[in-house]
């Protein structure tokens, strides 16, 4: 009796350990499949849309600082400082009116990160083609984030880093996004 109920104790213990440690995986294959077939409410069950905006405004507003930043005209000009000043809340408009589960899914099927330009005129993103196999792997960054790497296969060294968090204890929302750094 007693061998029993150790055997029940670690089966028991060993399929919580499967079960909290491979849940993102299967979170992250919904977002792909429901991204593949055009599904915007199973990819809306997915995505924490509050934290994914504000980690694509974080990571827009950055790169476009650090390209006006870089240049000497923009840096050097009054209407460049402008500039400066206004372009997050360009981006922040634009971002809330433009990441929706449409342009998440194109982002998971063609690997393509936003970019500032885009993003401050309003344009959707436009994907070059969908027929592509793009590479997918991922792996824990600590224990409440899971990161899924998306990588197309013509553009290696720009790989989108889409970033889960656990909700829970078995429960994970795509929350945000790192965004590799601008080709020269």
């Amino acid at each position: 009796m007693k061998g029993l109920i150790k055997s029940v104790v670690i089966l028991g213990v060993l399929a919580f350990l499967v079960a909290y440690f491979a849940t993102p995986i299967l979170t992250v294959n919904a977002i792909v499949s429901a991204a593949k077939a055009g599904d915007a409410q199973a990819l809306e069950q997915h995505v924490d849309f509050p934290a994914f905006r504000d980690s694509v405004k974080d990571e827009l507003t950055a790169r476009l600082m650090a390209e006006a930043g870089a240049d000497p005209d923009v840096r050097n000009s009054g209407l460049g400082g402008l500039g400066m000043m206004l372009g997050p809340m360009l981006v922040s408009g634009a971002v809330d009116a433009l990441v929706t589960a449409p342009t998440i899914a194109a982002m998971v099927r063609t690997a393509e990160t936003p970019d500032p330009e885009d993003v401050a005129t309003a344009s959707a993103p436009q994907p070059q083609s969908e027929d592509k196999e793009i590479r997918q792997s991922y792996g824990y960054r600590n224990l409440d984030t899971f990161v899924l790497t998306l990588t197309d296969p013509d553009q290696p060294e720009q790989p989108l880093k889409l970033l889960l968090t656990r909700q829970g204890l078995f429960g994970w929302k795509l929350s945000g996004i790192d965004l590799p750094e601008k080709a020269a």
